[in-house]
């Protein structure tokens, strides 16, 4: 079957008419929370499911990009946990859709999405989970006309060929997903962000409950503690790893007190400590990669992060870990060309050893040369390598005190690679 181009082209139009021929399913979707950002927004999506899953509800999640196979990006509300979708039950919407269409102009991520919907409209549920692909105001899965919250994440530039150059201008298209008389919830934002969504939910009349003001969520003595108007809540730490996996958790907690959904203590701690988002911090403790490291690599990890703001939370993370179990830090970098590579690893100068450059097959990727003289430029040693192996030959030669920790970063593409090669992708 012939999907459409990838190219980006952000209307609601397309998808409009598409739902219409196709009898609405979007309407007849289980209560939708819909959620947008820069960076968390999967993380946060995990932890809502994990909680809703850990009380027993049925849960849709619509995510997006995919690592290692498209089917990834729909999961079915099983009787345990949302399941990948089959290839027979995705193949038949798909083809169903792309009969809808009739040919006519659309894109790849329009027709997965209406796809999406026809699946979610056709197995029950008691939620559906929506990611938006890019942006918000004008993002296929803003067709919805009435989720039960709107959450938007941390927000700062990554895409503005498409979202603009500043960060107020990125708000505004984050902001889009903002219904009336719909509860918002927003995770820590740059003031000039939070400025254009605190005037966007007085504008809708939407109840705007924002990080730090009117909910927290810290680490204290080993512990989550989060807290709003209705009381503080004591909690294991979240599974995920890193600081800002605190705040992702507390986003997705306030989104369900703010939506109404009442979930016993015993299904937020479950979902806390069950929450699974691949390629995000995540430690790789077995597969082919790993092997081929062997004992010369102390601890692999990968992380798909490819903007600033994931750069300095990624850095933070991996400092964190310094602290708790010093180990020599040597990355292991590929990034698209439509990135800021200087942006990203700004962060890990004074802390990172090495960076050791990958290009990214079958992408428009900078070279393993340029990346590594972008990387010279930040203040941290960079040498190319023609592949990941390759990288990790390279560093596991390296004669030093201690096994190193490496880290996999740069590129969501570059992660499901990686995934892929190890022979863990993501269930």
């Amino acid at each position: 079957m012939h999907l459409h181009p990838t190219e980006i082209d952000l209307s609601l139009e397309r998808i409009e008419r598409l739902l219409e021929t196709l009898g609405r399913p979007d309407r007849r979707i289980p209560p939708v929370i819909h959620v947008a950002g820069t960076n968390g927004k999967g993380s946060v999506t995990a932890f809502l499911r994990a909680m809703l899953e850990g009380a027993g509800k049925r849960v849709h999640v619509y995510t997006s990009p995919h690592l290692v196979r498209f089917h990834e990006r729909v999961r079915i509300g099983g009787r345990d946990r949302a399941k990948i979708v089959g290839d027979d039950a995705l193949t038949d919407a798909l083809l169903r859709v792309e009969a809808a269409n009739a040919g006519a102009p659309i894109t790849h991520f329009e027709i997965t999405t209406a796809a999406a919907f026809l699946l979610f409209a056709e197995a029950p549920a008691d939620y559906t989970l929506l990611e938006v692909g890019l942006g918000g105001r004008l993002d296929a899965t803003n067709v919805v006309e009435a989720p039960v919250a709107t959450v938007i994440t941390p927000l700062s530039m990554d895409h503005e060929r498409f979202l603009g150059t500043t960060l107020e201008g990125i708000a505004v298209e984050k902001a889009g997903i903002i219904k009336r008389g719909v509860p918002v919830i927003t995770s820590p934002q740059p003031p000039e962000a939070l400025d254009v969504l605190e005037r966007t939910a007085a504008r809708l009349n939407a109840p705007l409950h924002a990080a730090n003001r009117d909910w927290m969520a810290f680490a204290e003595r080993g512990r989550l503690v989060f807290q709003d108007e209705d009381g503080l809540l004591d909690l294991p730490p979240p599974k995920l790893v890193g600081r800002h996996q605190y705040t992702n958790a507390g986003a997705a907690i306030a989104t369900l007190r703010a939506a109404g959904i009442r979930l016993p203590a015993r299904a937020i701690e479950t979902g806390l400590l069950t929450a699974e988002w691949p390629a995000r911090m995540q430690w790789l403790t077995a597969g082919r990669l790993v092997e081929r490291g062997g004992s010369a690599i102390g601890e692999l990890w990968l992380d798909g992060g490819h903007n600033p703001g994931a750069g300095a939370v990624v850095a933070e993370t991996m400092a964190d870990l310094e602290e708790r179990a010093p180990r020599p830090l040597h990355l292991i970098m590929g990034m698209l060309t439509t990135k800021n590579p200087a942006g990203f690893l700004a962060p890990f100068a004074g802390l990172a050893r090495s960076v050791t450059t990958v290009p990214i097959g079958g992408h428009e990727s900078f070279s393993a040369e340029e990346l590594a003289s972008v990387a010279r430029s930040v203040g941290i040693d960079a040498n190319p390598a023609e592949s990941v192996e390759a990288a990790i030959d390279a560093i596991a030669a390296f004669s030093e005190s201690a096994p190193p920790r490496v880290l996999i970063c740069g590129s969501l593409f570059l992660a499901g690679m990686v995934l892929d090669r190890n022979g863990t992708p993501p269930r």
